[in-house]
């Protein structure tokens, strides 16, 4: 034990236990973390081995004789009833009966519900009345008989014998033989937050986020400072009221492990599946649902996530909006967090060239860009490491119990305006972005600084931080819907110097679909809307088959058919396409092009399903494969020609055409004549994107492809 450890366990006497303890005393006990740290809290803070040894055999013993399994309610009842009295350990919770005026209990796994307890046990131990809580309980059985004889005892120069005695039998609902002599809680019954805002000020900020972390189970100086920010941010849901947080990375990162092990205040969805009834409100019962019950509902797998409801999607929006959701005709508030966990199965730069980072998710929430703007954080977990023995401590944390009631403490404080002495957000931020960010720091700030004794340079950390997982969410949208969301510079200003600061991520993208050098001859990048009415990026590979007839054979096309709904459409454009090459080919290049076949392979980058509004560009490959020029490198060409090779006018709205040829990597686009004054509407902001050039005819296009003047 290190001086460090000593502080710790002085500091929070009985309330801080030593990690690896839980692990292994967790191999042989199925009870909650939480629980199990109580125990050791009270029986192994030493660094006396003898001492812990003894301290960990008298938890075992104590587990292994009096824990209740539910398989085993009727025999404990038995042993009750015949012992006249049995110590348990389960969990209690209590409700009052107004119509009765009595409190009332029920076990968890003792199938023991609704009994009459004693006032006084309530009153000592509030948490009985939210929630419930784990409790080593001494049970007697004093049989309904004795309860009555005693009734009548009580009452017998009251009146009629009988009168009496039928009376008392009718008082209550709740009669039982069994009733509570004794109980002690094995969870903290309550938690003086004034003390531990004190105590925290015995602490650094270095000190601090270590006990935080080492309280979790995680070893801190395994991370480094990005890193444990991360794993903090893990925690926020716990203690910032309707915080909306997703994380997706690779596999065995620990994503889920802060959800299912630290806060009986948390609820890990492992299935995925709910329902509207379930998570929000049911309209049979009349009861709220998960929302109302919990600090924080975490999804474990987002890619399963499924829902049996059509407006399981719509009322889950509402109510990460505004924190209500409307049920019939009442509109109903709560305040739990909602968090998001998944798996990634490829590399971020592959899903940034070709999709966006919330691949993971279902169709259901996939293309909805008004869900992900609800998401107030997201976090990176593949700059999370995997997990492996030494990140697990073995050093002094606070018992889970403790470090999840100040986390449950904490959320009714608002800290979101606590940088607001030093730093303002800049203009490129949207009420929902506003809201985002300040939802983060708050959390954060109510982790780290939960006295509120910030200075500047420690807020400028937390806020940066915020702004990053706030930007990372707004850069996917602006690929969903770039219209919308192209104000993604996020920031802050120095109110003591009046600099801004624009936020940067640190995924760049190394490679990009469309290169910045020269591709093979043939080849030439296309965009156009898909027949699923998206905006995708295409490779259209061009060769030429020697001694041909001049044509293009469909047994020579690849690329078409698959996942394509009216491969019609999709072979006019590439036969027009051709024609209009045919028509023009003596025009740019000396050799005949009837001395070759022509083959195609139509390379659909991202998935969008192919589109037959790419005809352009195959124009400008045929000219390129029998000229043997490659199109000019970090070009992409949009536009449509039909049968009559007619340039057609763009249907797609230029944003997103703009947005989604940056985002492919494109350093120029060409585009028709026609665009042009859509193009000079654009904002600034946009046209600084990308370099526009414009054409008349899919010949001049292929010319300056190729940059060829004459």
């Amino acid at each position: 034990m290190d001086k460090f450890d000593q502080k710790v366990i002085e500091a929070f006497p009985g309330k801080a236990v030593r990690k690896d303890l839980t692990s292994l005393m967790k191999k042989g006990a199925n009870v909650p973390t939480y629980v199990l740290e109580y125990l050791l809290g009270m029986y192994c803070t030493t660094d006396d081995e003898e001492t812990m040894k003894l301290g960990l055999e008298k938890i075992k013993r104590i587990l292994s004789e009096n824990y209740v399994r539910p398989d085993q309610s009727d025999y404990v009842k038995s042993k009750i009833k015949e012992n006249g009295q049995y110590t348990i350990i389960d969990k209690v919770t209590v409700r009052l009966d107004e119509k009765e005026d009595k409190y009332v209990a029920s076990f968890t796994n003792l199938d023991l519900k609704d009994f009459e307890v004693n006032s006084d046990l309530v009153v000592h131990n509030e948490k009985l009345l939210i929630g419930g809580i784990w409790c080593i309980i001494k049970i007697e059985y004093v049989g309904l008989e004795k309860q009555d004889e005693e009734a009548f005892e009580e009452d017998i120069f009251e009146g009629n014998k009988k009168r009496q005695k039928k009376q008392k039998k009718g008082k209550s609902r709740y009669a039982s033989p069994f009733t509570i002599a004794a109980l002690k809680p094995i969870q903290m019954a309550n938690l003086d937050l004034e003390e531990m805002l004190e105590v925290r000020k015995q602490f650094t900020k270095d000190e601090w986020i270590t006990l935080l972390l080492r309280s979790a189970g995680y070893e801190p100086d395994e991370l480094n400072e990005k890193q444990k920010l991360h794993y903090l941010l893990r925690f926020v849901p716990f203690i910032q009221k309707n915080y909306n947080l997703v994380e997706l990375g690779p596999r065995g990162t620990g994503k889920s492990h802060a959800y299912s092990e630290l806060s009986p205040y948390s609820i890990l969805m492992s299935s995925g599946h709910t329902t509207v009834s379930n998570m929000f409100y049911n309209m049979a019962s009349h009861r709220v649902g998960l929302v109302g019950n919990w600090d924080c509902i975490a999804f474990d797998e987002v890619g399963g996530i499924t829902s049996s409801s059509g407006d399981m999607v719509q009322t889950m929006k509402n109510y990460m909006s505004n924190g209500s959701f409307a049920r019939g005709s009442d509109s109903i508030s709560c305040d739990a967090s909602i968090a998001f966990e998944g798996n990634t199965f490829r590399s971020v730069s592959d899903m940034l060239r070709t999709t966006n980072l919330f691949e993971p998710f279902p169709a259901d929430f996939n293309n909805d860009s008004a869900f992900f703007d609800r998401i107030h954080a997201y976090l990176p977990g593949w700059e999370t490491p995997k997990l492996r023995a030494a990140l697990f401590t073995c050093r002094y944390g606070l018992i889970s119990d403790c470090f999840s009631e100040f986390c449950h403490a904490m959320r009714k404080y608002d800290f979101t305006n606590s940088f607001g002495e030093y730093f303002e957000l800049n203009g490129n931020f949207k009420t929902r972005d506003d809201t985002s960010v300040r939802r983060t720091f708050s959390g954060l700030a109510k982790l780290i600084y939960p006295d509120e004794n910030i200075d500047k340079e420690q807020a400028r950390e937390l806020l940066e931080y915020a702004i990053e997982c706030r930007r990372r969410v707004k850069e996917q949208l602006r690929k969903m819907n770039p219209a919308e969301y192209s104000d993604v510079g996020l920031g802050y200003i120095d109110l003591e110097t009046g600099e801004e600061h624009v936020v940067q991520l640190p995924e760049v993208l190394q490679e990009t679909l469309i290169p910045a050098s020269f591709e093979k001859p043939g080849y030439v990048y296309a965009i156009g809307r898909s027949q699923d009415n998206r905006v995708g990026v295409y490779r259209l590979e061009n060769k030429l088959i020697y001694e041909g007839t001049g044509t293009i054979s469909f047994r020579n096309v690849e690329g078409i058919s698959s996942g394509t709904r009216n491969t019609k459409d999709v072979k006019d454009s590439i036969t027009a396409a051709f024609n209009c090459f045919a028509e023009s080919a003596r025009e740019l290049v000396s050799q005949k092009y009837e001395k070759y076949d022509y083959s195609l392979y139509f390379n659909d980058l991202q998935n969008c399903g192919v589109s037959d509004e790419v005809s352009v560009a195959e124009v400008v490959g045929l000219f390129s494969a029998i000229s043997n020029r490659s199109v000019s490198p970090s070009l992409v060409v949009c536009g449509k020609v039909v049968m009559s090779g007619e340039t057609m006018p763009v249907i797609m709205m230029l944003d997103e055409i703009i947005v989604a040829a940056a985002n492919a990597g494109a350093k120029k686009i060409l585009l028709p004549e026609n665009t042009k004054n859509s193009y000079e509407q654009l904002s600034d902001a946009l046209k600084n994107e990308i370099t526009a050039e414009f054409y008349s005819t899919p010949l001049e296009a292929a010319k300056m492809a190729l940059g060829v003047n004459y």
